[in-house]
């Protein structure tokens, strides 16, 4: 099992939907084409079209003792609930640069991820445990035909080594049918330089540019 997929996967759970339609084709290998649209000042990978490993579909591990609130959120905080036996392929881009690291995954399953929803009270949820807290919340997403799509916004503070520590990570998904586009970005840590903010844009643009290359359109 490769690093590249295990980091990859650590994010494929923070998901959630608006409508659409089910009724979808498409060829996850186009995700790679996305590489193109970076320039020279990224470091971008490319992973070609693998078969899901399901023990890196397995649930987010949780700190001891956590709590949400709102208490009855935690199933929208806590993120997709994979169905046992699931099959597949996923492709991938990755690209580091500009203070930000972009990971955009699409996945072609054996049937449809089911997404949470994020329901009318659990549009900001926060949860705490055993040495972190946080919060979770909606974020703008792109409106893309025939697809559900949603964006979250996830903050976590914790200790390191005795230190506080902090880190963000924006989710972007889309649904159509068997098929999950997964966007995520972060900023990037680097020595004696402070830490950037978060494109979003570009993340919800890569989002939108993902599915359309899958489709073909």
């Amino acid at each position: 099992m490769s690093r590249t997929w295990v980091a990859l996967m650590s994010v494929v759970l923070l998901a959630a939907c608006s409508s659409g339609s089910d009724a979808a084709s498409g060829d996850i290998a186009k995700v790679v084409d996305l590489a193109s649209s970076f320039g020279p000042e990224f470091k971008v990978t490319e992973v070609d079209p693998t078969g899901i490993d399901p023990r890196l579909l397995a649930p987010q591990s949780l700190p001891p003792g956590v709590t949400f609130d709102p208490a009855d959120c935690a199933k929208f905080a806590t993120g997709l609930a994979v169905p046992e036996g699931l099959k597949g392929n996923m492709a991938a881009v990755t690209a580091e640069g500009a203070g930000n690291r972009f990971i955009t995954i699409a996945l072609e399953t054996s049937e449809e991820i089911p997404l949470p929803e994020p329901g009318e009270g659990c549009h900001k949820v926060a949860f705490a445990g055993q040495g972190s807290r946080g919060l979770v919340e909606v974020a703008e997403s792109p409106t893309i035909s025939d697809a559900r799509t949603l964006g979250t916004h996830r903050v976590v503070q914790t200790m390191v080594n005795g230190k506080p520590a902090a880190g963000e990570l924006y989710n972007y998904v889309a649904g159509f049918g068997q098929y999950l586009v997964i966007v995520t970005a972060n900023p990037l840590v680097l020595p004696d330089k402070p830490v950037g903010q978060v494109d979003t844009q570009r993340a919800r643009d890569l989002l939108v540019s993902a599915v359309a290359a899958i489709r073909g359109s």
